[in-house]
């Protein structure tokens, strides 16, 4: 499942643009991507370059403004109780998205880095952006390495870059999501993320 606005209630590159001065241009370029008006990539490096100068100790500052979303906790441990993996795939960073899937016992996650030289953000991301497409194949490739028929697969999320991870999956679960992705995905729900379950077939 995706992370930002899905598992957790934040957009994290909003609570770091914050400590920047930078967030309401950066919720505002974020709003856009999510609807998929904007080149995720591109937005992502716009976003990220506001970021630059700041101290690297912002990040766990962030970190301490997420709250996940409610019902988060109750559908992971619900669907790990019934031995399903959970994956975290997200547009994300790694330095929040890590230590979170850690503390929900969640081994398998994808996210982009920030770039840190001398204690300071660069503006820039290392290593491969996970977009769109890199967040279709991230579900791909942890359905294969578990043995996990495509068909058996569920991927929630409630942007454009969730699109192609939800149409791979064998279902597709938009959560207070975007219009586009409302449509695209096989189920659309709100509020609590446990509602999740009511749709997902857990036998299986």
């Amino acid at each position: 499942m995706d992370v930002d606005s899905t598992l957790i209630q934040q957009e994290v590159i909003e609570l770091l643009a914050e400590r920047a001065g930078t967030r309401e241009e950066v919720a505002r370029v974020t709003e856009a991507a999510m609807r998929g008006e904007l080149d995720f990539t591109a937005s992502l490096a716009a976003r990220v370059a506001t970021l630059a100068g700041l101290p690297e100790s912002v990040i766990g500052e962030a970190a301490a403004d997420v709250t996940l979303t409610p019902g988060a906790r109750e559908l992971v441990w619900t669907l790990q109780g019934d031995g399903w993996d959970i994956a975290l795939v997200s547009g994300g960073f790694a330095e929040i998205v890590g230590p979170l899937a850690e503390s929900l016992g969640i081994t398998l996650f994808r996210a982009n880095r920030l770039e840190v030289v001398d204690g300071r953000l660069t503006g820039r991301t290392v290593g491969p952006v996970v977009d769109r497409a890199a967040k279709g194949q991230a579900l791909r490739e942890f359905a294969e390495e578990r043995g996990v028929d495509l068909r058996d697969t569920v991927a929630i999320g409630d942007g454009a870059n969730d699109l192609d991870m939800i149409a791979a999956a064998g279902l597709g679960i938009a959560f207070n999501a975007k219009p586009a992705v409302r449509e695209a995905a096989d189920v659309a729900i709100e509020g609590r993320l446990d509602v999740a379950l009511e749709v997902i077939d857990r036998s299986r």
